[in-house]
């Protein structure tokens, strides 16, 4: 056994949240599944849940289902989220439509809100392509000026950077709590206030922060935000995003999606528009109830085992992963682009080779599954539920023998 894998052992043994993983429905062949932060795995109790719903809530209840709990749930779910997961009272948080719809509605409220008088979007170059295209399609329709930060791409957004693109033309600013490519966590509290003494709102994407580490929004003063769920919220594929619009700002937004589920009335089906009250206006169609029947589960997992000892475990998972780099990978020209620092980095780590390509595809025919991110990038995703240290272990040495094979 090699150091990196006794160490792993000793520290799978002293793990808080081992028995979490065996909640997760087994992978045949599996050797490690680092890619969570991507797709997350299912529990075995939403494999129960979603048969159950088959069976019951839709095969037996059928369209009855509707009234006893499916109308409610976009806001019931996204109550639990927004109470286990961001730090968010109730009323606040709402489940529907994908990430890129929810991006779409929110920013587009919140640049109509700001006015002609407030015509720029500050956002990074860095930031997953859906934030950034979503702007630039909002900017086109509306005449907003898209303001570029241009971050280190190892790093991310800080509050100096942003500092210096506000004005008192700043309208919307629209960042992401943690970088999808390199998990650079940016500064949600010193960015959020900075925009606020500039007089404009703040839309945070939470995609690859919800449900891994804290965001407190409400404490932070946050105007709005967006998450997918499918990620360490374990949804499953496609499963819908959430949308976070501060109570202070519910009366003066309008979302720009105006469905027959987000009206007052919508059974009354009237002749005109009229938004529901709070959280309801920002639902616009059917809500995707087999979509949401994922998300739950781990929800109430994360609620169980408490989100600080999870963050807690991704960091241990990060120091791991840049440990056993600069002692088995480096001398093969590996390098860790993720932020070393602890307080800096999210639940993945991002290591660079000039072959990262070739070997991502092989490591996937090994049944060790992470993903590349161009340029040269490798993504470790390290979901502290249902990943051990003796599957990061196993990652390093196979990807340790790729590279001492000829070609790599």
């Amino acid at each position: 056994m090699s150091v990196l894998h006794t160490r792993a052992a000793e520290l799978d043994a002293g793990d808080p949240l081992a028995a979490c993983r065996e909640e997760f429905l087994p992978a045949e062949g599996l050797v490690a599944y680092l890619d969570g932060n991507s797709l997350g795995r299912p529990l075995r109790a939403t494999a129960e849940r979603i048969e159950h719903l088959v069976r019951h809530d839709w095969g037996t209840r059928l369209i009855r289902s509707w009234d006893e709990q499916w109308m409610e749930l976009p806001l019931r779910l996204g109550d639990r989220i927004g109470q286990v997961c961001l730090g968010a009272a109730p009323g606040q948080t709402v489940v529907g439509d994908s990430t890129t719809v929810m991006l779409y509605k929110l920013l587009r409220a919140a640049v109509a809100a700001a006015g002609p008088q407030r015509p720029e979007i500050v956002l990074d170059t860095e930031n997953f392509p859906t934030d950034r295209y979503v702007a630039e399609g909002i900017a086109a329709e509306t005449g907003a000026e898209l303001v570029w930060l241009e971050p280190e791409p190892a790093k991310g957004v800080t509050p100096e950077l942003v500092a210096g693109a506000l004005s008192d033309r700043t309208g919307v600013v629209l960042l992401s709590h943690v970088a999808y490519k390199s998990a650079w966590v940016a500064d949600l509290p010193a960015i959020t206030a900075l925009a606020h003494d500039a007089g404009a709102l703040v839309l945070w994407d939470l995609c690859h922060s919800v449900g891994v580490l804290p965001s407190d929004l409400d404490a932070h003063e946050v105007d709005l935000a967006v998450g997918c769920s499918y990620k360490f919220l374990g949804g499953g594929p496609g499963a819908p995003a959430f949308g976070y619009v501060a109570t202070r700002h519910q009366e003066r937004l309008r979302q720009p999606i105006q469905g027959w589920m987000g009206h007052a009335e919508p059974f009354a089906m009237g002749p005109g528009y009229r938004p529901g009250a709070g959280m309801r206006a920002f639902v616009s169609g059917t809500p995707s109830v087999l979509g949401m029947a994922g998300i739950e589960d781990t929800v109430d997992l994360i609620e169980r085992v408490g989100l600080d000892r999870v963050r807690a475990k991704a960091s241990a998972l990060g120091r791991f992963v840049i440990d056993g780099v600069d002692e088995v990978l480096a001398d093969h020209g590996v390098r860790v682009i993720s932020p070393r620092e602890d307080s800096r980095r999210g639940g993945h780590v991002t290591i660079g080779h000039p072959r990262s390509r070739e070997i991502t595809r092989d490591l996937w025919a090994q049944d060790v599954i992470p993903d590349f991110r161009e340029p040269d990038g490798i993504r470790l995703g390290l979901s502290p539920l249902s990943t051990s240290f003796t599957e990061v272990a196993d990652a390093l040495a196979r990807i340790e023998a790729l590279l001492e094979r000829p070609g790599h």
